[in-house]
């Protein structure tokens, strides 16, 4: 085991200097809004610009939060895509609420959205899934989110029996159990 430091946890600090942001300098809607700061993240280079932080809770209130990756964005609300087994999707499924993050760090930045959510349609999710790559399309049937997997050999073994039940289709159909959620902003 390595050595560990003692960070000096209270001395940490940045001094935010890029300017400020007046009335005068926000779009008319709220999505046109976060369109533009994602603009500006993907223009800076920044890694992942549509990262996010979803926030969920259960219905004891235990929160708990993890970054996925922003899909779609109108006036109806932000999306992303998961496995609807997932603990996520269980969170949301039982409260209809969550929250989410972009933190641009580089830009001294941040975005939050909040709101009810709702799954997307069949049809919507059938346009991003076929933009997907077909090996993660695989993984999306072949991976037991939220649960535990007993070893990689495990998790091989089933991504092998499905690219072996699909390798003769021109496409990999959307599972089941996948789809998006959309926040509508309150």
């Amino acid at each position: 085991m390595s050595e560990t430091t003692n960070i000096a946890l209270p001395s940490m600090r940045v001094s935010y200097e890029h300017g400020s942001l007046t009335e005068g300098d926000l779009a008319a809607t709220w999505h046109e809004q976060l369109q533009l700061w994602l603009d500006q993240a993907t223009g800076a280079g920044l890694p992942e610009p549509n990262a996010m932080v979803l926030a969920t809770s259960d219905t004891e209130g235990r929160p708990s939060s993890r970054t996925v990756l922003a899909k779609g964005l109108d006036a109806r609300g932000l999306v992303f895509f998961t496995n609807y087994t997932s603990a996520k999707s269980h969170d949301l499924m039982a409260t209809r609420y969550a929250s989410a993050t972009f933190p641009w760090f580089a830009m001294q930045r941040q975005a939050h959205v909040r709101g009810t959510v709702e799954k997307v349609g069949a049809e919507e999710t059938a346009r991003y899934w076929a933009s997907r790559p077909r090996g993660s399309q695989i993984g999306a049937w072949a991976s037991p989110q939220s649960r535990v997997v007993t070893g990689r050999p495990t998790l091989e073994s089933a991504l092998n029996k499905i690219e072996r039940q699909c390798a003769d289709a021109d496409a990999v159909p959307v599972p089941p159990h996948w789809g998006g959620w959309r926040i509508r902003p309150e």
